[in-house]
């Protein structure tokens, strides 16, 4: 293989999202690491795991896996041991931890996470409000969320309004839109935690060219003109800071931060913001 190029066996008893992200999160820690992933998902039964062995078999590399089942656990780490090829499991030490905490042992549940309990349907829910009110969408009810988030075309709030959603927080957001006027009552309701996003205008000007680029069509009532002037674009981000101002709002610059930073930031504010409220 080339230069940084090696098989790496990812498995899961479940969806496998959480050991996805555990892996990227170690993986960019490596200059040049450049794996060849190889997913296995939802393995629960023996012969599932023996189709396994043989992939792991033809294309030899680390193995990262969250199984629970005792007897998996062990026939994937004898076979691993064998070919001579590291094997993790990834949860471990966080299980043995909150084990010697809680004083209880791990129910070894595959897909415990993903149960329809009441958390899961609240994520629900909150997805669907964030998709109702989305880009300015349903004002009248706009009171109902508890994050809102308001900044120029481009600033990544819907991302990050499902992003939030998908933490069972219900979000909204609100454009704001050069010559489009904002009923005033949307940016006063008491509960919510209002957010400003900026960015810097060389940034959104790239961002909304290549989004032109991409198919995109713009709303009829903004001209390319404005939209994709530095000196346009500078104007709408001081205009909007002078409006989070206006309200003692919080203010985050999303230039070169990832959806994921800017939601975290959002949720220790949101902690704050709602001490007695639990995070799901």
């Amino acid at each position: 293989m080339a230069e940084g190029r090696f098989y790496l066996h990812l498995i899961s008893d479940a969806t496998g999202t959480t050991l996805h992200g555990i892996a990227r999160a170690c993986l960019v820690q490596f200059e040049g690491a450049a794996p060849l992933e190889k997913f296995w998902n939802f393995i629960r039964t023996e012969e599932q795991l023996d189709q396994v062995i043989e992939g792991i078999a033809e294309a030899r590399g680390p193995v990262l896996f969250t199984l629970v089942d005792n007897e998996l656990r062990r026939k994937l780490r004898d076979a691993c041991a064998q070919m001579q090829v590291p094997c993790v499991a990834v949860l471990d030490p966080i299980l043995r931890g909150l084990s010697q905490y809680l004083g209880q042992a791990s129910r070894n549940k595959p897909g415990g996470q993903y149960e329809l309990n009441a958390a899961y349907f609240e994520r629900i829910d909150a997805v669907d409000f964030a998709i109702h009110h989305d880009d300015g969408q349903s004002l009248d009810t706009i009171d109902d969320a508890e994050v809102i988030l308001v900044g120029a075309s481009r600033t990544s709030k819907t991302p990050t309004c499902f992003y939030l959603a998908n933490r069972g927080i219900r979000a909204a957001n609100i454009p704001l839109v050069p010559g489009i006027t904002v009923p005033p009552e949307a940016f006063t309701h008491k509960t919510p935690l209002y957010v400003g996003l900026v960015e810097t205008p060389e940034r959104l000007v790239e961002l909304r060219r290549n989004r032109l680029k991409s198919g995109e069509t713009l709303d009829h009532r903004v001209t390319s003109s404005t939209y994709l002037s530095v000196d346009a674009v500078d104007a709408e981000i001081k205009n909007a800071r002078k409006l989070f101002s206006s309200h003692g709002w919080p203010v985050i610059d999303v230039t070169r931060r990832s959806v994921e930073e800017t939601a975290s930031e959002i949720m220790s504010m949101f902690n704050r913001h709602h001490p007695d409220r639990m995070l799901l």
